[in-house]
């Protein structure tokens, strides 16, 4: 009796790869809650690949040991820190707060020093937007600190109903992160084997989301660290309150290409001018421009080398987009998919033109080997 099966038909192939595709729908619906945990597990996987290397090298039989201490030192190096900031921020916030409630604060007051500094043309227009006197800048000012409070209060109560989610979520991102760094290497060649590409673009392809994903970590994360460090202590050694507060607000807008960190010291200093203190509005533009604004100039390249070259444009388009998408997931979303859809390009681009070598960068400034 003859066992052999008949040749699959069209049609029959056709069903399997309809099935695969429901089935890849289906397991992608079923992880998409836990989106950030596997994200930020990978990148951490990603990062931390050449230490868990290196600690498999002095202990070769030893991968969970390894993985183990790597995974600790994520944990003491990321984890506890950032669970520290949050803490000392939310404490600063509601000693802010609190000074706000007291009067120590007043912003009327602030804006009536603003609004007697202001040249003519600027009254008047003032004037023309409804802000005739102190009482009705008094009244603008209430309803809006009244209405981020409220809000800030809506967020807060959400963040205390999620409390759960996020413990669950961090355990879900340090879980994967010791089982994609044990077993990175045979994951990737199962991925590797598994991609319906030819070997040459999948590998290429592959090699470049190593390569983005590392340089957006070392480029973007350390630089808006430092920037945000560097803000906060300038804030607190010229007395301005809140210094805590606001080298968070800096970290997090340096993230963004093009504006950075100038959205918050440059209206800070403006008030110092319009207030009549003069010298430290000229110390915080002098620090701004020269000790902030410089460290990018000068860390990035350091951090990140010749890596990737995406355009200056394309990263702030991509960022802003990824934000808006995913939102700060898409700090780190944004220029990847604009780094392999560059990367695509490139090797349609090479396919057209018959031009060899795709196992080499794809990114035309990118370095060799």
């Amino acid at each position: 009796m003859d066992s052999k099966e008949p040749p699959a038909t069209r049609i029959e192939d056709g069903v399997f790869l309809g099935f695969v595709l429901i089935v890849s729908i289906a397991f992608a619906l079923v992880i998409e809650p836990f989106f950030a945990a596997i994200l930020w597990g990978v990148i951490a996987a990603i990062l931390f690949a050449p230490v868990n290397q290196g600690l498999i090298g002095m202990m070769p039989r030893h991968r969970n040991s390894a993985a183990a201490l790597t995974l600790l030192l994520i944990i003491a190096l990321v984890i506890v820190p950032a669970i520290i900031l949050t803490m000392a921020l939310v404490q600063e916030a509601t000693l802010f707060y609190a000074k706000v409630q007291s009067g120590e604060i007043n912003f009327a007051r602030m804006f009536a020093q603003f609004q007697a500094s202001l040249p003519r043309w600027a009254a008047v227009f003032l004037n023309r937007l409804g802000i005739t006197n102190f009482a009705a800048a008094r009244e603008m000012l209430s309803a809006g600190i009244s209405s981020s409070f409220r809000t800030v209060a809506t967020q807060a109560l959400q963040i205390g109903q999620s409390a759960f989610s996020f413990l669950m979520a961090l355990g879900v991102m340090l879980y994967l992160t010791f089982f994609l760094l044990r077993d990175g290497p045979r994951l990737s060649a199962m991925v590797d084997r598994a991609a319906p590409m030819r070997i040459a673009y999948r590998r290429a392809l592959m090699a470049q989301f190593i390569v983005v994903t590392r340089a957006t970590i070392k480029g973007s994360i350390v630089v808006a660290i430092v920037q945000g460090l560097i803000g906060g202590i300038i804030f607190w050694a010229l007395g301005l309150p809140g210094a805590l507060l606001w080298g968070v607000l800096m970290g997090a807008f340096s993230l963004i290409p093009a504006v950075g960190t100038g959205l918050i010291w440059v209206p800070v200093a403006i008030y110092l001018f319009v207030t009549g203190a003069v010298v430290k509005g000229l110390i915080l533009v002098f620090c701004g421009m020269f000790v902030i604004g410089m460290v990018d100039n000068i860390l990035r390249p350091i951090l990140v080398g010749r890596d990737t070259r995406i355009p200056d444009y394309v990263v702030l388009i991509t960022t802003l987009g990824g934000i808006d998408l995913f939102g700060f997931n898409g700090i780190v979303i944004g220029p990847v998919i604009a780094a392999l859809f560059i990367a695509t390009w490139n090797i349609v681009t090479k396919m057209r033109t018959g031009a060899d070598g795709l196992e080499g960068p794809l990114t035309e400034e990118a370095p060799g080997g």
